[in-house]
């Protein structure tokens, strides 16, 4: 399978590589960064590489998944954003995690929205949504600046969390 590579203004979506470890092992390991993150504990560095082949077999199996982010400027994998669905998920999902260094530069945003017409146009995906937790005010924010309304609630691993939804039709008419 075939990754394939995105590139916009600041960023380049692309498959992880095994030199993204110690980048992502750091994001992983940070407490701040994985609070919001499935069951909000950090992973160490064994456990960021089993998360790194995860993704990469999401790829595989389904052809779609996460891209590692680089930012173009620097060369950093500064964090992670794509599709999820892996068995048994509750809906096509657009995610993001973004290294807590990089924070607060709209990079989240600008990959979830390659993401996002990624999902619609290359997929053809009828709705998408993005799984947060109640309390990450700035994933919420993320997930209305790409165009995604407050569906409900739903539990995830065990956590109570927030389901954000766009349809293809609602994200056509915000593009237009």
């Amino acid at each position: 399978m075939q990754i394939p590579k995105i590139v916009t203004k600041r960023l380049i979506l692309r498959g992880f590589e095994e030199d993204d470890l110690d980048a992502y092992a750091d994001m992983c390991g940070n407490p701040e960064v994985m609070r919001y993150i499935g069951s909000g504990q950090i992973l160490n560095r064994s456990e960021s590489w089993r998360s790194m082949a995860t993704m990469l077999g999401h790829w595989h199996l389904r052809g779609y998944g996460l891209w590692a982010v680089e930012e173009r400027t620097s060369g950093a994998m500064i964090g992670r954003v794509g599709c999820w669905r892996p068995e048994g998920w509750i809906g096509f999902e657009i995610g993001w995690m973004i290294r807590r260094a990089f924070w607060g530069k709209g990079f989240a945003t600008e990959a979830g929205l390659v993401a996002m017409e990624y999902a619609f146009d290359e997929l053809q995906q009828p709705r998408v949504i993005s799984i947060i937790q109640p309390d990450n005010v700035a994933s919420r924010h993320v997930a209305e600046k790409l165009g995604e309304k407050l569906e409900g609630t739903a539990e995830v691993l065990g956590r109570e969390t927030v389901i954000y939804g766009i349809s293809r039709e609602e994200w056509e008419k915000r593009c237009s």
